[in-house]
């Protein structure tokens, strides 16, 4: 799955559950994982594979700046932890790109590999996905700002 949408699935998490960024953190880990056994694109060429991965990591990094800056102040930890924690499981990839080796012990790479559901007709899933969690994330910090607006107007009172 690409990235982005990870960290799209991690901002849901946030936005549902905005005080408890710990719990946020280890289900979206664990959202990764789920994501990642969902038929999506993917490609056996390493050098395009490579070329799609760098372009959708500065897609997810401008996603979560995107996110954050749209997110109300009480709910931002839980989304940070949520999209740091759903991107976590592909730290393998820059690692093994640039040092050679994954993070991760062996049973999780083997684990992680084994779920992959990749073709490159998977693409159409992935921009699915990425409309689907963006028009969530999109509603949720739409009613997480309402939310904290009738509190302020309720203690003004």
């Amino acid at each position: 799955m690409f990235i982005t949408n990870h960290v799209l699935s991690g901002a849901v998490l946030g936005l549902v559950a905005p005080r408890r960024p710990v719990a946020v953190a280890v289900t979206a880990i664990g959202s990764h994982f789920v994501l990642d056994s969902v038929p999506h694109w993917g490609n056996k060429d390493v050098d395009q594979f490579r070329r799609v991965a760098i372009v959708d990591g500065l897609c997810g990094l401008t996603t979560m700046a995107v996110v954050m800056r749209v997110t109300p102040k009480r709910s931002r930890l839980a989304v940070m932890a949520g999209m740091l924690g759903a991107s976590f499981p592909d730290s393998d990839k820059p690692a093994m790109m640039f040092f050679g080796r994954s993070p991760f012990p062996g049973p999780v790479d083997a684990f992680h590999i084994r779920i992959q559901r990749e073709s490159q007709r998977g693409v159409r899933t992935e921009i699915r996905a990425a409309l689907v969690m963006a028009a969530a994330v999109r509603i949720l910090t739409w009613c997480r700002a309402a939310q904290q607006r009738r509190v302020r107007q309720n203690s003004a009172q």
